[in-house]
């Protein structure tokens, strides 16, 4: 991962963010050498959100949790499909 200070990130925003976009890493943004924020491209956090959301819902079906759900023919006229 890229650290950077604020300071000399914010001439470089514009590179940096092709970077991210182009790489799929991420950027530390640093503060006297501390980090302060990430710079990443969407889909990494995207990917974050399904691994949540998929652990989640692993964690309810195992505790019994889960509920009735919705059936596959509701979830497709809601969809309009």
């Amino acid at each position: 991962m890229t650290r950077i200070e604020i300071h000399e990130a914010a001439s470089r925003l514009e590179d940096l963010v092709r970077q991210v976009a182009a790489e799929g890493g991420a950027v530390a943004l640093t503060d006297e050498g501390r980090v302060a924020a990430l710079l990443v491209a969407p889909q990494v956090i995207e990917d974050l959100e399904d691994s949540l959301a998929v652990a989640d819902y692993r964690r309810r079906r195992a505790a019994g949790t889960l509920g009735d759900g919705i059936p596959h023919e509701e979830v497709r006229r809601r969809l309009g499909r």
